[in-house]
């Protein structure tokens, strides 16, 4: 919500199907830089976000440099400013106390049971499991996201199978649904990576609005 800076972290263990940031998947030519100095740039701008806005951490999965998470999360309260974190739940652990500093969690949904999550993501579901169950122990609020792909979950049934998931989810404040897309097509060409979803138009954005009528 509101005016934010965004800090992209490096690194994924997943490698969803779908994925249209596959350059953050591991941590080669990456930018190194201290807390200190991120804090000081993140407070450079302050007077932009500081009402209604915050700082997000996203990636990537930032839930993989945890102590850099939390020591960036506690700076930010430091100077009163709103914390989210982007995340597929599937970090390497301390979910509690990075959640304790934590205001906002954007969830991403990749898939609501064992065998679509492992097609989805190539990775079982357990560490994202462990991730909602902190989460639902916090006092977090939420904002689910789910990429909706044509021919894999863009089904009414679907979207109301994923409507009764969510709710054993605690303080979830909304349920987005993103259209697939093509923007990250080219990325993997540069990388040299064949693309998991070749042929796969994007998503009718007609068609998601309809199916977003379910969730009311």
């Amino acid at each position: 919500p509101g005016i934010r800076f965004v800090v992209f972290l490096r690194g994924c263990k997943l490698r969803c199907l779908f994925c249209h940031n596959p350059e953050t998947w591991d941590y080669k030519d990456c930018l190194k830089i201290s807390s200190e100095d991120l804090i000081k740039r993140i407070h450079k701008y302050h007077v932009y976000y500081q009402n209604g806005g915050g700082v997000t951490f996203s990636g990537g999965e930032p839930l993989l440099q945890p102590d850099f998470l939390i020591d960036m999360l506690k700076k930010c309260h430091m100077i009163n400013l709103h914390t989210a974190i982007d995340t597929a739940g599937v970090g390497i652990g301390q979910y509690e106390e990075i959640l304790k500093h934590t205001d906002l969690v954007l969830l991403d949904i990749k898939a609501i049971n064992e065998e679509k999550y492992l097609e989805m993501t190539g990775k079982p579901m357990d560490e994202f499991n462990n991730f909602v169950k902190a989460l639902n122990q916090s006092d977090c609020e939420v904002i689910i996201r789910q990429v909706i792909i044509p021919g894999i979950n863009d089904n009414e049934e679907y979207i109301k199978e994923l409507k009764e998931y969510v709710k054993k989810i605690k303080n979830v404040k909304k349920i987005d649904l993103l259209p697939y897309h093509l923007f990250g097509k080219e990325k993997y060409n540069k990388l040299n990576i064949p693309y998991p979803l070749e042929g796969v138009p994007p998503m009718d954005k007609n068609k998601i609005e309809n199916l977003k009528k379910i969730l009311d």
